[in-house]
């Protein structure tokens, strides 16, 4: 499943059905729950099993209550005390890292939506809204714990997929620097990279880490658009290396250093580029330029001259990238730019169309 999918249905979920998350480190698992709790105005509890000792959840004995009452209670930790107080998105993170007496306790919390007890023997519960979100790190490089099938069955699982699409919708909605993001949609495969195979303590790039590289980059003064088209700062690549590892480091680099070479939707809608001077380009060039097309016409409204210069834009193409553009821009359901593209292009992708099922 990707995130966007999982955004649209965690949601949906009654709070007293605990959600389990699996997928590979990096892609976002914390960071979309933290989105979640937002959109629904509650708190989000972020708590690391793998850091912790069996009293960081369970609690420690109370007790000066146990000398007044003689009935032994504990004192819950402050994180869960507040989850029982108001409405919170709880998220477990690192489940099958834990401790074995960490994971049976993150258990019960799952399970049960309670911990420990008072001195009338009444045990702490969550509030009735708090939300819960497990999460673990699935992959042969995780040194973790299995979880028992009659567990599973007690969650709703949740396989998340790294997105790449959702990834940068995101990013540009957080506002993440726009030549980064442009790097991550031309170059995917320095977006992320498997860990599987790799030698031990390589640094690899995920989602997680382009992020960070990006609030490091800005907290620096570095920011990509800074330097589009010239040398960048020294240290730069230090700075990515520590973060995304060598390749997509020494990739990211070049691609700032040569921004100048990379066509924007504008440069297509403004006429300063056409379909004709590119069609021998890179297929990577070519996709990435369609689809930053199909982005600004999602959330802009074109003139007759711009929708007409895309047009000529997609007719100088021809063949199969004149009918992908052509299938993007009916993806992005803004009806108005549709109508007018297809006035002028439409017979022609009808008649590749026909052609290519011909063959």
């Amino acid at each position: 499943m990707d995130i966007k999918t999982f955004k649209a249905l965690g949601g949906k979920l009654p709070p007293h059905i605990a959600r389990l998350l699996r997928g590979p480190t990096g892609i976002g698992k914390s960071h979309v729950v933290r989105q979640l709790a937002e959109d629904k105005g509650k708190v989000f509890i972020d708590v690391r099993g793998s850091t912790m000792s069996e009293g960081d959840v369970v609690g420690y004995p109370d007790l000066k209550t146990m000398e007044t009452t003689g009935v032994a209670t504990m004192c819950v930790p402050a994180w869960f005390a507040r989850a029982c107080r108001e409405p919170s998105v709880l998220m477990l993170d690192e489940l099958n890292r834990s401790l074995p007496a960490v994971m049976q306790a993150f258990f019960q919390i799952c399970l049960d939506r309670e911990l420990g007890n008072d001195a009338e023997g009444i045990p702490h519960r969550l509030h009735p809204e708090t939300e819960i979100y497990a999460a673990i790190n699935v992959g042969n490089e995780y040194d973790v714990n299995d979880m028992d099938p009659a567990l599973l069955r007690r969650f709703w699982v949740c396989d998340l997929e790294a997105d790449l699409d959702g990834w940068i919708e995101w990013a540009k909605d957080n506002g993440l620097d726009n030549i980064l993001v442009d790097f991550c949609r031309q170059e995917p495969a320095h977006w992320r990279v498997d860990a599987a195979g790799a030698a031990s303590g390589t640094v690899l790039p995920t989602p997680a880490s382009w992020h960070r590289l990006d609030e490091t980059l800005k907290f620096a003064g570095w920011e990509p658009s800074n330097f589009a088209g010239s040398a960048t700062p020294d240290g730069f690549y230090a700075l990515a290396l520590g973060m995304v590892g060598a390749e997509a480091a020494i990739a990211f680099v070049n691609f700032v250093r040569d921004y100048e070479r990379v066509i924007s939707a504008e440069d297509v809608l403004e006429g300063r580029v056409t379909g004709e001077e590119l069609k021998d380009a890179e297929a990577g060039i070519l996709n990435n330029v369609i689809d930053k097309l199909t982005e600004h016409c999602k959330d802009n409204k074109w003139t007759a001259k711009q929708s007409n210069r895309v047009a000529d834009f997609g007719l100088g193409l021809g063949g199969e990238l004149m009918v992908q553009l052509w299938n993007k821009i009916s993806g992005s359901n803004n009806l108005p730019n549709i109508q007018k593209l297809h006035k002028k292009m439409g017979s022609e992708v009808v008649k590749a169309v026909q052609a290519s099922r011909n063959l």
